[in-house]
């Protein structure tokens, strides 16, 4: 992995910001589609929670994939692409932010179609029906830069924070050795909360994803840096309820039309400044 501070450089070097919370109806995609709601009914592409919708499941919390924005609305990176997957399909897209422990919950009752929102599939290949990987990434450590921790070895003894039941967490309590020389592994709703108490100084380091890392630091401009040393390397997905395959497979179509013809690329660059997608 690169340096942690080139990562958090060009990581935020063309975000732009936008979204919101609350219960919002639709976040505006960067493209759109002539596909119409006709042809999905016709073509037999129903949902789980409506023939007419895609419900994407979301943390709110966790920008730059899915975020509240300045202007009081959703928005983000995985949420434009979901925004015109919706559009290919000819259905509404419809962002449903959820608490991120009780995914599965809505997952499962059907009050959401997929989850979409860095989802991690590394460690979780069975207990949802995955896309392809769409996109590469790491958990990392972020730490204040005049804190002195320097390495994985240097958090011993330290207030480590991470998200519940994130991917953070779950490497972490794959990798018990590390864990146990941490003073206190404490979690967290959402890292928007972890970024304040590492600024408040009440931890010493948070565990977390480095696309999201990187984004926090460069907007919240602070004194904080990445750790060269990954945890665990992983890859993101399009999680779906377990045989859930006809809808997976109709989101897997479009995210291949949708590299095929530059438009993941497109919307890539406006968020990090360059194609970090990994779909062929």
């Amino acid at each position: 992995m690169k340096k942690g501070i080139i990562i958090a450089a060009v990581l935020g070097a063309a975000v732009l910001l936008g979204g919101c919370s609350g219960q919002k109806s639709e976040v505006t995609a960067s493209a759109s589609s002539d596909t119409t709601a006709a042809t999905a009914k016709e073509t037999g592409k129903e949902s789980e929670s409506g023939a007419d919708t895609f419900t994407v499941g979301f943390d709110q919390d966790f920008p730059p994939m899915g975020f509240v924005g300045d202007n009081g609305e959703y928005t983000g990176f995985d949420l434009e692409l979901a925004q015109e997957v919706a559009n290919r399909l000819g259905r509404k897209f419809v962002p449903q932010p959820i608490a991120w422990d009780a995914k599965d919950m809505e997952l499962e009752a059907g009050n959401i179609d997929c989850i979409w929102n860095g989802f991690t599939i590394t460690g979780r290949e069975d207990g949802y029906t995955w896309t392809k990987p769409y996109m590469e990434n790491s958990q990392v450590f972020v730490v204040g830069k005049d804190s002195g921790i320097k390495t994985l070895a240097d958090l011993s003894g330290k207030i480590v924070e991470v998200q519940a039941d994130s991917s953070a967490e779950k490497a972490l309590q794959a990798d018990g050795k590390l864990a146990e020389t941490f003073g206190t592994l404490q979690t967290t709703p959402d890292y928007n909360t972890a970024f304040m108490d590492l600024e408040m100084g009440a931890v010493d380091a948070i565990a977390m994803d480095v696309i999201v890392a990187g984004y926090q630091i460069e907007q919240r401009k602070a004194d904080f840096i990445i750790l060269d040393e990954a945890l665990a390397a992983e890859e993101y997905g399009v999680g779906f309820k377990k045989g859930n395959d006809t809808l997976r497979d109709q989101v897997q179509e479009q995210l291949e039309a949708m590299a095929a013809d530059g438009t993941l690329k497109k919307i890539s660059e406006k968020w990090f400044g360059k194609d970090v997608t990994t779909v062929k």
